[in-house]
């Protein structure tokens, strides 16, 4: 097959953006296209989320969220610096405001140092000198944290990229994939495309594009909306920085945090809540397709029967605003629902396998280097939510290889 591209990335969020950055820098010859269904790069979660550069402090140690995440967080620091991209190391506070949480806070600082991460363990009187106005009855300080613009990120690495000589393509939605031993045929909305090797960083739809390559991914994306408020401007002094609840170890999600923006916005949330769409931003947004293959895919009953509790409380804040502020007002009493403005809503990508468990690392399928009898021609990112932002330099550089390799052996 004569290639039109040696590597086609589908997929122009944070990730794709950086495997095609990292693909161009380690091989200046390579010819490179990446293709995005949207008519603008970083459309979805890169462009949805609240823009935090995490420590690390959340995931288990060996993991490759640790690895990746801890390293990415200083990387990404130096990245914006470099490029001139708004972005402030600001440091986080992690707050318990029950007794009950305070083993848990433990156990997070004892991650957060097997993880190499500083950490200074706060009483009632040490989190009102970062943040007067949050209750709780201890806290974790995390110094390493960040903000950043995370879309200025992925649209400097496509022009990184496009430098180099890539072809960045929006508005090409894949429709077909056709693999053969010499090669990939890609088929989207507006062309017919031949490379010697495919990339799926398709993000919301990767399980998709997995199975369009012809493969199993084992998992299937079930997408969960997280809904924001944001202080309105005038309360915007309640908080100076990041303030976060103790997470629950048995979900995936942080909970309800306080987040003060680059450009001084405070968000509020998000919540975790049943996606009526992949892209389903609100409520009123529902596509048949994708709520079907939510409703029959046997993990999203084993999710529901296991967490059904929780999923009931995001459920009430989600509809009510009240129950929102409430929430809210467990770290910060003095808001009202008057200070509470509506602000945007992410979807995350979530890996669920058929068992309900919830993947808890970031996943890659397809050609492995390790392995000569994995799967030829393709790789796919199959995990990769939240920290692949902070983490997407070093998740480039991880797909690029693994698509060296499968070019290198012939797929």
């Amino acid at each position: 097959m004569a290639y039109d591209f040696d590597v086609v990335v589908v997929g122009g969020g944070i990730v794709g953006l950086s495997t095609a950055y990292a693909l161009t820098r380690s091989r200046p010859d390579l010819s490179v296209a990446v293709l995005e269904k949207e008519l603008d790069f970083a459309a979805h979660q890169t462009g949805r989320n609240s823009g935090v550069i995490h420590s690390g402090i959340y995931y288990r140690p060996g993991s490759l969220k640790a690895r990746y995440a801890t390293g990415g967080a200083a990387e990404m620091v130096e990245f914006c610096r470099e490029h001139g991209i708004a972005h402030e190391v600001t440091g986080k506070l992690i707050v318990a405001t029950a007794v009950e949480e305070l083993p848990r806070l433990r156990a997070l600082a004892e991650r957060g140092r097997a993880n190499g991460i500083p950490v200074t363990e706060l009483d009632p009187a040490g989190i009102r000198t970062y943040e007067p106005q949050v209750a709780g009855v201890a806290g974790l300080h995390v110094a390493t944290t960040g903000i950043c613009d995370f879309p200025a990120v992925a649209r400097r690495y496509a022009a990184l990229a496009e430098e180099k000589g890539a072809s960045l393509r929006t508005g090409n939605e894949v429709r077909e994939i056709v693999r053969r031993p010499d090669g990939v045929i890609v088929r989207t909305t507006l062309a017919e495309l031949r490379c010697g090797v495919l990339v799926n960083c398709a993000g919301l739809h990767s399980d998709r594009i997995a199975r369009l390559a012809g493969d199993d991914p084992g998992v299937r994306i079930v997408p969960f909306r997280g809904e924001y408020y944001e202080l309105a401007e005038h309360r915007r002094d309640l908080v100076r920085g990041l303030v976060y609840p103790v997470p629950d170890p048995a979900f995936p999600f942080l909970g309800v945090h306080l987040t003060r923006g680059i450009h001084g916005d405070v968000h509020v949330g998000p919540n975790a809540v049943p996606a009526l769409a992949r892209e389903g931003y609100d409520w009123r947004t529902v596509r048949l397709r994708d709520l079907a293959e939510t409703v029959r895919f046997p993990g999203t009953w084993q999710i529901a029967r296991r967490h059904w509790r929780y999923e009931v409380g995001e459920l009430h804040r989600s509809l009510s605003k009240r129950a929102f502020t409430a929430a809210v007002r467990r770290l910060l009493p003095a808001v009202g629902e008057a200070d509470l403005v509506p602000a945007g809503a992410g979807v995350r990508a979530q890996a669920v396998a058929a068992d309900g468990s919830l993947l808890d690392d970031f996943a890659f399928a397809g050609f492995d280097p390790a392995d000569p009898g994995s799967a030829r021609r393709v790789v796919h990112v199959l995990n990769a939510p939240s920290p692949a932002a902070t983490a997407s330099l070093g998740i480039g550089r991880e797909v690029a290889r693994r698509a060296l390799a499968a070019l290198e052996a012939g797929g």
